[in-house]
């Protein structure tokens, strides 16, 4: 089958076929692609497509989310259709959907299904709730598990409303977890011959981020509030004011907490026996940050910056996006890869940022996003198909 990835990728060899939609799928799949796997998305002809939430293919998020794949556009209603997914399923390592239950059966990409046409085959699920239980058939997206996981009680200025994270954290997050399974899935295949179905949710993936504050739940019944912009348990860290605008700070280990007091000349915070250790500053956190804040907001958020980490105390501004993307260690790390697209030019995508040192990153991405349909042909001559029966295909609306 086609493979248009470089080939001294982890990944390549490897063959998906990509159902997915929206965000939390893709963004597993990217990582397949990322890595050297072949993908093929497959996407409904176009009068078939109800659209995408992400946005149009060109637009910056949808080239960031499927660069590096190739697209068939298939009727998986037609039996025409099936019989063509059959034949693409003989020769895929691993099929990724967030289909619901009704329509993974109907389509034939359960996994018993899946399993009966090839038996090592791997199938990764996403979902929004989770494959079984009471809320297995709702509709799921990132807004809703925010809220719903706790993740919104604990975010926000403590007494306000609960607050929306600022990016599609669900969405992502469960997406990369799916993608380490499906990793897991391919070791276990290696040792036993032996696939099997990966599955997670976006609930899944957010309860589990709640990590420590979860933990303090689960072992103590400790039910965790905001905190704002300061740590829940550990102080001084947080946010302060500088003369020019706002810095972070983390200086809540005995030594940081004395080396920040000496860089910036505050004698009378470390010499005060209210802060005296880490368990009486964090009582009287309220008190020690707004004293930190009155001397904070005399300086400048450079020379906080530079004063503070020379004394290995942490501290940094807080950037707008464009800022941190200008900034001189985010482009050290050249975060971005060009890809080329025939009517946009070069994009500069987002890399991974899994850094692997026999698989350096490729200096560019193989190519940008495809058009849906893009590589219809391509993929079912690869199948072989001939050219009468592809022609035959589209003209009956079996694909595009």
């Amino acid at each position: 089958m086609n493979n248009p990835q470089p080939t001294n990728l982890p990944l390549d060899g490897y063959s998906v076929l990509d159902f997915t939609v929206a965000r939390a799928g893709p963004s597993a799949v990217r990582l397949l692609s990322d890595w050297g796997a072949n993908v093929i998305r497959i996407e409904a002809p176009p009068k078939h497509d109800p659209g995408s939430v992400t946005g149009r293919r060109r637009a910056p998020d949808e080239q960031n989310l499927h660069r590096n794949k190739v697209s068939l556009c298939l009727n998986l209603k037609s039996d025409q259709g099936r019989l063509v997914l059959r034949r693409l399923i003989l020769k895929t390592d691993i099929v990724v959907e967030n289909f619901r239950a009704s329509v993974k059966e109907r389509l034939g990409l359960t996994y018993e299904q899946l399993k009966a046409v090839k038996p090592d085959i791997i199938l990764a699920s996403i979902s929004g709730f989770g494959q079984t239980g009471p809320y297995s058939a709702r509709p799921g997206v990132d807004q809703i598990m925010q809220g719903m996981s706790g993740l919104m009680s604990v975010t926000g200025q403590p007494g306000g409303p609960p607050t929306r994270v600022g990016i599609a954290i669900s969405d992502t997050t469960s997406g990369l977890f799916l993608g380490q399974g499906i990793l897991l899935a391919l070791l276990h295949r290696a040792k036993t011959g032996q696939g099997q179905w990966v599955h997670t949710s976006l609930l899944e993936a957010m309860l589990n981020k709640l990590d420590f504050q979860a933990a303090r739940y689960t072992v103590n019944g400790e039910v965790a509030e905001k905190a704002g912009n300061f740590h829940p348990t550990l102080a001084p860290m947080g946010t302060f004011d500088a003369s020019n605008g706002f810095i972070n700070i983390a200086a809540s280990t005995d030594r940081m907490w004395a080396n920040f007091c000496q860089a910036l000349g505050a004698e009378s915070l470390k010499n005060n026996p209210d802060y005296a250790n880490r368990a009486s500053r964090f009582r009287n956190r309220h008190q020690l940050n707004a004293e930190i804040n009155a001397l904070t907001a005399t300086f400048l958020m450079d020379e906080l910056v530079t004063r503070l980490n020379d004394v290995g105390v942490p501290c940094g501004p807080i950037n707008t996006i464009g800022e941190a993307f200008e900034d001189p260690q985010t482009k050290y790390l050249r975060m971005t890869r060009p890809a080329h697209h025939r009517e946009l030019g070069e994009l500069p995508l987002l890399r991974s940022p899994i850094n692997l040192s026999a698989s350096p990153h490729p200096e560019r991405f193989h190519h940008a996003a495809p058009d849906p349909g893009e590589q219809t042909d391509q993929v079912l001559t690869e199948l072989g198909y001939g050219n009468d029966e592809i022609q035959q295909m589209r003209n009956g609306g079996i694909v595009a």
